[in-house]
């Protein structure tokens, strides 16, 4: 008898479980899921959108080390909103579209100019869609942009999106900004949102004698001449107010950018050099310390007085450099001081003159000068930022190269 009933029991827990799971597999099966990698969002004439897809395939992201790779998918629909042509992509594919592995959103410049937060809103309403998604700002069209994304070092274009960012540690080139920091611009009262800026290598048809070698740190996406089966890049910075794009930064501007933010390890810059007015030295730079700054908002016009420390060394090397000379470092130091300070200094008053835009969330830390939320409210932040002052302090320490030291 206890046979009979131990059996009965163990036949009711599998039906239950079978009745239980049998729709949710059948409904979230891989088979029944087309997975979005990549989402592009351009202007239309026919409608109000363009949006383009591009879909994981089984063999590429399959790790059986099979050394033909299947190119992901590509598909671009025109329709009157994002959640309208996420339907009509579903009903194409005949699969369910499922964004929880979409690694990067691209918006085209003529589109992000119009405005963008009904497309931010309606992503980050979704579930599936995760906050670390990258936004890109991609000075040609999105799709023309993910057609020309085509990883060399990664077997896996999702493993490409996924590290898409880890070079801004230490090159400063470009920001890790994310959908969940732009939906989060949106709604502060004490800063603006911002994303990475995308182009096409070689799109322009500058002439490379004109480009200063020793500032080609002030190029920016669609600038470069670098050549490769990947075409696409990411380079600069694209500023918004609101919800619009209203400007855009360079390579040497997204380094003021990243180490205002303290978000930058170290970085290479050209400084002149103190010895001689035509040429330039190369100085790995390391901040020492959280940049720091101090904001009176006693007027209506914010001043700003922001220090920063960095320790440097030499990677630039002649034959009649004397970098072992004590006196010649203090030289170089206060030449990278000065030359930092202008940097700074300019990317500051551009941000706040030429951009009215508070990417550097300065006014966060000026909330301590307001007793109540209502006070502060009251100054109106983001309106008064375009009045600010800056007063920039630099002090640079720089030795002699990586191995040329004294004993």
């Amino acid at each position: 008898m206890k046979k009979i009933l131990r059996n009965l029991f163990i036949f009711i827990i599998i039906i239950i479980f079978i009745v239980a799971f049998s729709n949710s597999y059948s409904s979230l099966s891989m088979d029944n899921l087309a997975y979005v990698l990549a989402l592009g969002i351009d202007t239309s004439t026919n409608n109000k959108l363009k949006v383009t897809f591009q879909f994981s395939t089984t063999a590429s992201i399959s790790e059986s080390g099979s050394s033909k790779k299947s190119p992901p998918v590509v598909n671009t629909v025109e329709a009157s909103s994002l959640s309208n042509a996420v339907n009509l992509m579903n009903s194409h594919m005949g699969k369910q579209l499922n964004m929880s592995h979409c690694k990067i959103i691209i918006f085209s410049e003529e589109f992000a100019k119009q405005g963008i937060s009904s497309e931010i809103y309606t992503l980050i309403n979704d579930t599936q869609v995760r906050p670390s998604a990258n936004i890109v700002v991609a000075k040609c069209d999105s799709s023309y942009y993910i057609e020309n994304t085509k990883p060399e070092l990664e077997s896996l274009i999702s493993k490409y999106y996924e590290i898409l960012t880890n070079s801004s540690k230490y090159t400063g080139y470009m920001p890790n900004a994310t959908i969940g920091d732009f939906f989060n611009g949106l709604l502060c009262k004490t800063c603006e949102p911002y994303a990475i800026l995308g182009g096409i290598s070689n799109e322009t048809s500058q002439n490379p004698s004109t480009i200063d070698s020793q500032k080609d740190y002030t190029l920016k996406a669609n600038e470069s001449s670098i050549e490769g089966d990947t075409n696409s890049e990411n380079m600069g910075v694209a500023i918004f107010k609101e919800d619009q794009l209203v400007g855009e930064l360079n390579a040497l501007e997204t380094i003021c950018f990243l180490s205002l933010r303290d978000e930058l390890d170290n970085f290479l810059i050209s400084v002149p050099d103190p010895n001689n007015a035509e040429s330039y030295i190369d100085i790995f730079l390391t901040p020492d310390g959280s940049v720091s700054s101090k904001i009176d908002t006693s007027t209506g016009s914010p001043y700003i007085k922001v220090k920063a420390k960095f320790t440097g060394k030499i990677y630039s090397m002649s034959d009649n450099s004397n970098y072992l000379d004590t006196s010649v470092l203090e030289d170089i130091s206060k030449s990278c001081d000065s030359y930092l300070e202008s940097m700074f200094s300019n990317y500051l008053y551009r941000t706040s003159k030429e951009f009215k835009s508070d990417i550097n969330s300065f006014g966060k830390n000026s909330l301590s000068n307001f007793l109540t939320t209502h006070k502060f409210d009251n100054y109106n932040w983001l309106k008064n930022y375009k009045d600010a002052f800056f007063d920039v302090q630099v002090d640079t320490s720089v030795k002699s190269g990586m191995l040329l030291t004294e004993i």
